[in-house]
């Protein structure tokens, strides 16, 4: 059974590239938020695995936890205060 347990990390190393990758490459920054959460979620899962547990507690409150948090009230606060595509698309026509 503990031979097997590579695959485990190694299926948690690819998530956590193509997860960042996601974060980086989004187009959307809703998007980009909710890629940054998952990928703190899952840093948390590889921390408890190396078994430092102090560490993953730590990851998976202020990493994903509080940082997440900040950035989507962020988000929703600017995103109230960004122009439609309707809106700026045609200025001649007000």
């Amino acid at each position: 059974m503990l031979q097997y347990l590579w695959i485990v990390d190694a299926l948690l190393c690819i998530i956590l590239i193509m997860l960042a990758w996601h974060a980086i490459t989004a187009t959307d920054v809703f998007t980009a938020i909710v890629f940054f959460i998952v990928f703190g979620m899952v840093m948390s899962l590889i921390w408890a695995r190396l078994e430092a547990p102090d560490i993953a507690l730590a990851e998976a409150a202020i990493g994903a936890g509080l940082t997440g948090a900040l950035l989507l009230s962020t988000w929703a606060a600017t995103d109230k205060h960004q122009p439609s595509y309707t809106e700026s698309a045609a200025p001649s026509e007000r």
